[in-house]
């Protein structure tokens, strides 16, 4: 059973099996997200479902405290909401869709309990680069036809601004920290130059917010990654985890799914730039099918701008590098197979810094701790790291080109 309370009405509703005949598995996810209480696959009487609770009042850091305000980024029961109005299933005709909702229960405790529906499809972290590029081409095209849609009182506003508000680092967390550069580790892994780079992105920070929040809109899932997303049948793709849905910039949501499928281990740095530009290419075909007319760099400046969302990842890896648990060269532990250059489990994807994967559907809330089972070696998550976040510097460079011949003001920095 798990460690949150499941009364007897929401198993016999679902399953039609009391819950002491329903076997629970617990799903990982990141135990600092202060909204979510635990996620589980419940089974009974040879059915299956996800059961994810939702609360308010679980301990954690201020960055990641459930928030009550509908408009947050966190607020914690926008996902109940996205999935009990129906918003959840308006991309279907394009080819994205989100789980269905077998029940959704509000709890004496305060707590809303989601039965939704366990997705049999291969996890996103698994595919190729060429089943990304299908997927953020419905994407565009989804993004497109629907455009902002109708909005709703719960849907977030501002989302990157809340979810970098803890990124106003200092000390040794700061980007330009001397200390956090000596470290073996970012030496040896991060390109040069990068320090400079980070430091200007951080610098740069509000103003890249400020392009962002003007840019063309488009109703965003916000939390966009491979780790969110399974397959579902030919020409379908299934999109987890709701919980930050609302409004976003066109291109926004391409900017989160391409950056972490690689901080996600699911591809290696190295194809970043190849799947950027493929990826690209294809969410403008899907704006351009659906209809959309509008100006196509825009949408680029959205994606570029982008880059400001991993800030904070600008200070934490290098200042924290000695909290890094896995020797540097250590070999990787995992079942034997490979999927496009990185190990996986038997069955199935294993856990890496950034993702969670498993075999059969997914639910992801975030990074599972570094060093578990089937982790990459630590060298190599700096250099992955490192050659990801000089992609990124990229992607601002050319926000700060691309802004002032839009209309925007130049950057604080300079072009």
């Amino acid at each position: 059973m798990p460690e949150v309370a499941v009364t007897d009405a929401e198993v016999r509703e679902v399953l039609g099996v009391p819950p002491d005949r329903a076997e629970f598995e617990p799903f990982p996810h990141d135990p600092r997200n202060g909204v979510t209480a635990g996620v589980w696959r419940v089974t009974g009487c040879g059915r299956t479902a996800v059961l994810k609770v939702l609360t308010r009042t679980k301990e954690t850091g201020v960055a990641w405290a459930a928030s009550n305000d509908p408009r947050h980024g966190s607020f914690w029961r926008r996902e109940a909401y996205v999935h009990r109005s129906g918003l959840a299933r308006v991309w279907e005709g394009h080819g994205i869709r989100a789980p269905r909702l077998l029940e959704c229960v509000e709890r004496p405790d305060g707590d809303v309990a989601l039965w939704l529906e366990d997705v049999p499809g291969t996890p996103a972290t698994a595919w190729s680069p060429d089943r990304h590029v299908e997927h953020v081409h419905r994407l565009g095209r989804a993004q497109g036809a629907v455009g902002a849609g109708e909005d709703h009182p719960w849907l977030s506003e501002r989302f990157l601004r809340d979810h970098t508000a803890g990124d106003d680092t200092t000390g040794a967390d700061h980007p330009d920290h001397d200390e956090a550069w000596r470290h073996p580790l970012v030496r040896r892994h991060f390109p040069p130059g990068l320090r400079a780079d980070l430091a200007r992105l951080h610098h740069d920070r509000e103003w890249f917010l400020s392009v962002m929040e003007s840019l063309p809109r488009a109703l965003s899932h916000l939390d966009h990654r491979p780790a969110n997303v399974v397959s579902g049948g030919p020409g379908t793709s299934v999109l987890l985890d709701w919980a930050c849905t609302g409004d976003g910039a066109l291109g926004e949501d391409l900017g989160t799914y391409l950056t972490d499928s690689v901080l996600g281990h699911s591809l290696p740095a190295d194809e970043l730039p190849g799947l950027a530009k493929a990826a690209y290419d294809a969410y403008l075909h899907g704006l351009r099918a659906s209809g959309w007319r509008g100006d196509e760099h825009l949408v680029r400046l959205g994606l570029c701008a982008s880059a400001v969302k991993y800030v904070g990842l600008t200070a934490l890896p290098p200042a924290r590098a000695d909290d890094e648990p896995v020797a540097d060269g250590e070999a990787v532990v995992h079942g034997g197979a490979v999927v496009h250059g990185w190990p996986v489990a038997d069955g199935g994807p294993m856990a890496y810094g950034g993702s969670v994967a498993h075999s059969g559907p997914m639910v992801h809330d975030g990074p599972v701790a570094q060093g578990a089972p089937g982790a990459l070696p630590v060298g190599l998550r700096y250099r992955e790291r490192g050659l990801t976040l000089a992609f990124l510097a990229e992607w601002a460079a050319e926000a700060r080109l691309l802004a002032p011949g839009l209309g925007f003001p130049p950057a604080p920095s300079g072009r």
